[in-house]
């Protein structure tokens, strides 16, 4: 295990090989879940195996498909027809761009111009490929003038021949904000750069690369007197971070190239840790102060918190400790067990903005 640990490549390994459930790879592919279940749909994943969840009283045994970390992450290089942005900026509650499309034979397959897509070159270089490296995979359909690929054996050679590489994670920071009237926009910055504070009185920030149509609407929805919501933020060396107020547009820089990079920022205490599924939200916990026993079958925190839930033997709806937050800044939850001191930054169960 240590020297696994002191492997430099242990962060692409894992995000290479690590199957995920539904939930993981939509993050991973930084879409709505249901966008990724009509990824499903039509045909371009396929789970890999199963995993038997047991929700004991409250539900019994969930079956869940988990799918390969390696082709989620190849999706968007080998789909280079999909408009991916489109996808992914789509607004909470509307279609999903990929509900239009069809399931299809057609979509295994791939001509030449595609393949070049793929590897970012020009289509003369994929013929070459064809004509001097015999083991370039043979056409399953089509004619001799436009042949056509199994996409799945032109990706293998793709792989195998260094022509494309498997991102390691995602190069987009995807961000659910909420303004005043509590209705949640997806939005996507490229290149993101995230800068956390170390300590709870500084400031958070995120920048990244912007269309002017988000950039307009991210400044009014934070253009409030409290700001907005940070609901979800998704960004490359962090988990999902949600923030419940306060987040602004600090600063738009137009570059030479006349690209557009936005940074927001927001008050560091405020932080906390998204809760599960597209929608986001602070995750908020009751703070145990008597350890879980081996009955508990409440939801837990590193930390040390709890969710109480109904059916718990041992906490159900009896147990209501102090609900908080995960703040940053190095304020721990662990710290509201010792005389129930509240951080700087603690807002009171039902006080957190819509």
């Amino acid at each position: 295990m240590a020297a696994l640990c002191r492997r430099r490549d242990l962060p692409a390994l894992l995000d290479r090989h690590v199957p995920l459930g539904p939930d993981q790879a939509a993050v991973r592919l930084g879409v709505r879940r249901t966008d990724f279940d009509q990824v499903v749909r039509l045909g371009w994943l396929a789970p890999i195996a199963t995993v038997d969840v047991d929700y004991k009283h409250h539900g019994g045994v969930t079956t869940v498909p988990l799918y390969d970390a390696q082709e989620i992450a190849l999706l968007e290089v080998v789909r280079p027809c999909v408009d991916w942005r489109a996808v992914r900026t789509a607004r909470a509650g509307r279609r999903s761009p990929l509900a239009a499309l069809d399931p299809s034979p057609g979509w295994q397959r791939v001509l030449l111009a595609e393949v070049a897509r793929m590897a970012r070159v020009g289509r003369a270089a994929v013929v070459n490929w064809r004509r001097r490296l015999p083991d370039f995979p043979d056409p399953v359909a089509g004619t001799d003038v436009h042949p056509q690929f199994d996409r799945r054996a032109v990706v293998a050679w793709l792989l195998a021949h260094d022509k494309i590489g498997v991102p390691t994670g995602p190069t987009i920071a995807a961000l659910v904000l909420a303004g005043a009237g509590g209705a949640a926009h997806r939005f996507r910055l490229d290149d993101p750069w995230l800068s956390l504070a170390d300590d709870a009185a500084g400031e958070d920030m995120l920048s990244g690369w912007s269309t002017d149509e988000d950039a307009d609407a991210l400044a009014a929805l934070a253009g409030g007197e409290f700001g907005a919501s940070l609901r979800r933020l998704t960004a490359p060396g962090t988990g999902p971070l949600a923030v419940p107020g306060e987040v602004r547009v600090i600063d738009r820089f137009r570059s030479g190239s006349g690209g557009l990079r936005l940074t927001l920022a927001w008050p560091a205490g405020l932080r906390g840790t998204a809760a599960s599924g597209p929608a986001g939200g602070v995750v908020r916990h009751g703070v145990a102060y008597v350890g879980p026993g081996e009955a508990c079958v409440c939801a837990r925190h590193a930390c040390g918190g709890v969710v109480p839930v109904s059916w718990c033997a041992e906490h159900g709806d009896a147990v209501a400790p102090l609900l908080e937050w995960h703040p940053g800044g190095g304020v721990r939850c662990t710290d509201l067990s010792r005389g129930g001191r509240r951080p700087r930054g603690h807002i009171e169960s039902g006080s957190l903005p819509a």
